[in-house]
């Protein structure tokens, strides 16, 4: 297994990057920072592992923080095989990821497509996940816009093979949801902007078709939802649409469900409010491992608002 240190420049600190190879044979690339306990940063579509700096440079003073490019995402391997890529297997890599680490359970955090990933995670392999920490989850998951994100799914994965990922990343970047992004910090909008057309044409195409546009509904997950008890904060901007209705369905029906708005945010929070994000997740760790985040009490749902006896 192919590994190597370098030094965080900022702050010093060894990194050791180091390559997973999953059961089907595909390497993925990981960076370990510090020690502690475990959290499993999951990217989204339009980032990579390098888009948790802000929380790895934050919670590696007290958390062992692991990140790795999913499948598709170089310095990862990039199947050419579509049928490789799809929701279960982005929750086996994860799996995968751990195992190699052996790391026997940790604290997930997903973004997007990373955070449906976490989620289904903590479905598939509850024993393996302290908590789930479900970040701008929703797209494709509202019912009346399924079939619609399922064909604009499969346009972008399109745009990315005929146009490449630099050309196409400056119409992907200017989606309705990354322009609250854009207003508020152009640098921070820029770089993310740049690493996206750095990333694989093939392995976005094929992520996009895989893993996005393949995925269940939410909606139509909502037994195995009630029945997840591991502890869960969704995180949402407020200007994230369609983001919004998923994020207070999974309130509704996970037991154990917190929900974080952030006023005048769109779906790349971690980025966009990485110090309100990162306080969020500090809180929610804490309580977590006191054993103080427990499911709703029944007495405040709202069959009960009415009672008088």
């Amino acid at each position: 297994m192919e590994e190597f240190l370098h030094e965080d420049p900022l702050y010093d600190v060894p990194i050791m990057s180091q390559f997973a190879v999953t059961d089907d044979d595909v390497r993925l690339h990981i960076e370990d920072t510090s020690e502690g306990v475990p959290i499993i940063f999951v990217h989204e579509f339009g980032g990579d592992q390098r888009s948790w700096e802000p929380q790895v440079r934050h919670f590696s003073r007290r958390y062992r923080c692991v990140t790795f490019n999913a499948r598709g995402y170089p310095p990862s391997d990039v199947p050419e095989d579509v049928s490789q890529y799809s929701q279960s297997r982005a929750v086996d890599d994860i799996h995968d990821v751990m195992d190699y680490l052996k790391i026997p359970c940790a604290h997930i955090v997903g973004l997007s497509m990373g955070g449906f990933s976490a989620l289904h995670f903590g479905m598939t392999y509850p024993e393996r996940a302290r908590s789930l920490v479900v970040a701008s989850a929703g797209y494709g998951a509202e019912k009346e816009f399924e079939s619609y994100f399922r064909g604009i799914s499969r346009e972008v994965a399109q745009q990315f093979m005929s146009l490449g990922s630099e050309a196409f990343s400056h119409t992907y970047a200017m989606a309705a949801s990354r322009i609250p992004f854009l207003v508020k910090d152009l640098r921070g909008w820029k770089e993310f902007r740049m690493m996206l057309g750095e990333h694989s044409a093939t392995g976005s195409a094929n992520t996009m078709l895989g893993v996005q546009a393949g995925r269940p509904s939410l909606y139509d997950l909502k037994t195995e939802l009630e029945n997840l008890t591991i502890p869960t904060l969704v995180v949402v901007g407020d200007e994230d649409d369609h983001c919004l209705n998923p994020g207070i369905f999974l309130k509704r029906v996970i037991p154990t469900c917190g929900l974080y708005v952030l006023p005048k945010t769109g779906h790349t929070v971690n980025l966009e409010e990485p110090d309100l994000f990162n306080r969020m997740l500090a809180e929610f760790f804490t309580m977590v491992e006191e054993s103080q985040w427990s499911p709703r009490d029944p007495r405040s749902k709202p069959s009960e608002i009415m009672k008088t006896s």
